[in-house]
């Protein structure tokens, strides 16, 4: 039976793993997620201790099957937001592959709209996938104007 509960810091390793399952489904190369992962456990270890990461796994009867990680992220007042200088952030969505198109992903972001509600984050942001692009748009999510760069790369041809 699927349930859901709250992130706990057990779940440090479970997160790291979605979080290379999800990129390495995205195309990345493994040999960079080796070295990302390590750095994120070291990253993610203390904010899950202290809850500035927090989040949601379902669960089928005790195995984890999907998570969500979430944070409160400072922002200067935008105009999307202008009298808030917080903005929620989702991040690490995974469903794993045998449990995908049931509706787990779509529980989870509406764990997280209703978890940002109550932290009294009317505004919230994410990085999507080229597969979880669909879901977000489908739940009324939005393309935004970013653009990003790795300072010190060479630009592109």
């Amino acid at each position: 039976m699927l349930h859901t509960r709250a992130l706990v810091a057990d779940d440090l390793e479970l997160i790291c793993r979605h979080r290379y399952e999800m990129f390495r489904e995205a195309g990345r190369e493994p040999a960079v997620l080796e070295r990302m992962t390590a750095a994120f456990r070291i990253w993610l270890q203390p904010r899950l201790a202290d809850a500035s990461y927090f989040g949601f796994i379902t669960l089928d009867d005790e195995a984890p099957v999907a998570g969500i990680g979430l944070m409160e992220i400072d922002w200067p007042p935008h105009p999307l937001h202008p009298e808030q200088d917080r903005r929620g952030y989702v991040l690490n969505v995974y469903v794993e592959p045998s449990y995908r198109q049931r509706g787990i992903a779509r529980a989870l972001m509406a764990r997280a709209e209703a978890e940002f509600s109550e932290r009294g984050l009317p505004y919230a942001i994410l990085h999507a996938t080229e597969i979880g692009r669909p879901l977000y748009a489908a739940l009324g999510w939005a393309p935004t104007t970013e653009m990003a760069k790795a300072i010190g790369a060479a630009p592109a041809a």
